[in-house]
């Protein structure tokens, strides 16, 4: 590998990560300036890029067949649009003032510095580990990349055993739970927190612990895995708590992710309360001027407390990649933030959420109202009509929408996106009341959902002030 950044008029682009943020920049960098003005080469230590890591628990469970379905644009097409791609390629230093970076070929230790002209990291996450004997013992499997899918498949493929054990019910615990249950196993999802999903409020989460036991699922709550206990044959055999054990042949680690930023870090960059790497508007580390970031590695600004989040979802990686590639490629873009936004499903049970919940209201210093409503997903009267719950936080005095959480069966998710675009909007509840939504009798009640909680607050709200 070359010693010199890009030879002659050439700048050399170096990209660490070869998933959503990194080559999403890559590609938009290159769509703007040929490759007699940029050079790109892009570090990938797996086997796989810009793949679809929410895609995963659909491909453990079945609902999507082939692994190659989750991948968007493999190697060589990367290498066709003139990106130096190199796979199963680890970058161990980042060298900030020397301006270069030390890789390691996967496969045969071989090293070797690669200078730059401009950085990008998109070093993604990590799953939580947690540090308990028995948790690197054989069965025990977290699911981040491909490599992992396909360790955890090779697992169920070949264990006798037919109990499985969830380690944590957020999105990737909750829908790995399902994906474990479409596959034939008996399973236990062992979560630390009062109901699952922590990013909805306890009452919103109760609804989903009621659909997972009714999908056979049988869920622990209030529990702390103490440790994992294995076999003669060194294999996992049982997750053990502080009250009880859970028999296992598979566990699977749903306990969240971490931002992958060691390799920040050991360079003295920037890092934020939640470990990920601060940023300015246009995604460049902050204090380093031809540094950019993005993706799972990076905090974003929570549009509606004001304050800096750990949000790692394939969504704002992307946009990471196309605002950071606009500005390597010497055009202007910017990445205000984020309201939030999530949605995710066990069985035919909808779940979405926007802005805040009432502990994130309560952090941030906002005073709130806050109301659930019972509603149904079409006109009452019209066939396949079903009941959805619909929570809304408003800020006291101004009426301000603060968060919006839906739990309900078909077309309950997606109706989070108009709450998003008021949160984004700074709209008020009472506001919200008047906007002109899309009506007929199979989409919706003549007062859809959202607009009968946002009427509700409004009046809470104006209650409030009196």
């Amino acid at each position: 590998m070359s010693m010199n950044a890009g030879q002659g008029g050439t700048e050399r682009l170096v990209v660490i990560g070869g998933d959503a943020a990194g080559m999403s920049a890559a590609s938009q960098a290159r769509r703007l300036r040929g490759p007699g003005e940029l050079e790109i080469v892009a570090f990938e230590r797996g086997h796989f890029t810009s793949f679809s890591a929410c895609g995963i628990p659909y491909w453990v469970g079945g609902a999507v067949p082939e692994r190659d379905q989750l991948i968007a644009r493999g190697p060589e097409e990367h290498r066709a649009r003139g990106i130096d791609l190199r796979m199963r390629t680890e970058v161990v230093e980042i060298d900030v003032a020397g301006r270069r970076v030390r890789a390691r070929d996967v496969d045969s230790g071989a090293e070797s510095w690669t200078s730059y002209d401009k950085l990008v990291i998109a070093t993604g996450a990590r799953p939580v580990r947690p540090d308990l004997p028995g948790v690197d013992a054989p069965g025990v499997h977290g699911v981040q990349t491909l490599d992992d899918g396909q360790a955890l498949l090779d697992t169920l493929a070949g264990t006798r055993g037919r109990r499985a054990v969830v380690v944590g019910a957020g999105y990737i615990g909750v829908e790995m739970a399902e994906a474990l249950i479409d596959r034939g196993f008996e399973v236990t999802v062992v979560n630390r927190g009062t109901e699952p999903m922590s990013t909805l409020d306890p009452d919103m989460g109760r609804l989903v612990h009621r659909a997972m036991e009714g999908l056979g699922i049988t869920m622990v709550n209030d529990a702390e895995v103490t440790k994992l206990l294995t076999g003669e044959d060194g294999r996992i055999r049982a997750v053990a708590t502080e009250e009880a054990e859970y028999p296992a042949d598979v566990v699977v680690l749903g306990i969240g992710v971490r931002p992958e930023t060691t390799l920040a870090a050991a360079a003295g960059l920037p890092l934020g309360a939640h470990g990920g790497l601060l940023t300015d508007l246009s995604m460049r580390v902050r204090g380093h001027e031809d540094v950019w970031a993005g993706g799972d590695c990076v905090e974003v600004l929570n549009l509606v407390s004001g304050q800096q989040q750990y949000v790692p979802l394939g969504t704002h990686a992307n946009k990471h990649g196309q605002v950071i590639g606009t500005n390597v490629g010497g055009g202007y873009a910017t990445f205000p933030g984020v309201v939030g936004t999530a949605v995710s499903k066990v069985c035919d049970l909808e779940i979405a959420r926007t802005g805040l919940r009432e502990k994130d209201a309560l952090r941030a210093g906002l005073r709130f109202e806050a109301v659930t409503i019972e509603s149904t997903s079409r006109a009452g009267y019209y066939p396949g009509a079903s009941p959805m719950t619909v929570k809304m936080l408003a800020e006291h005095r101004t009426g301000r929408l603060l968060g919006v959480q839906i739990v309900g069966r078909e077309g309950a998710a997606k109706r989070v996106d108009i709450a998003a675009v008021a949160l984004t909007a700074g709209l008020t509840v009472e506001q919200m009341t008047a906007l002109d939504l899309g009506y007929a009798p199979p989409f919706s009640p003549v007062w859809d959902p959202v607009l009968v909680a946002a009427r509700k607050a409004t009046a809470k709200v104006r209650a409030g002030m009196r």
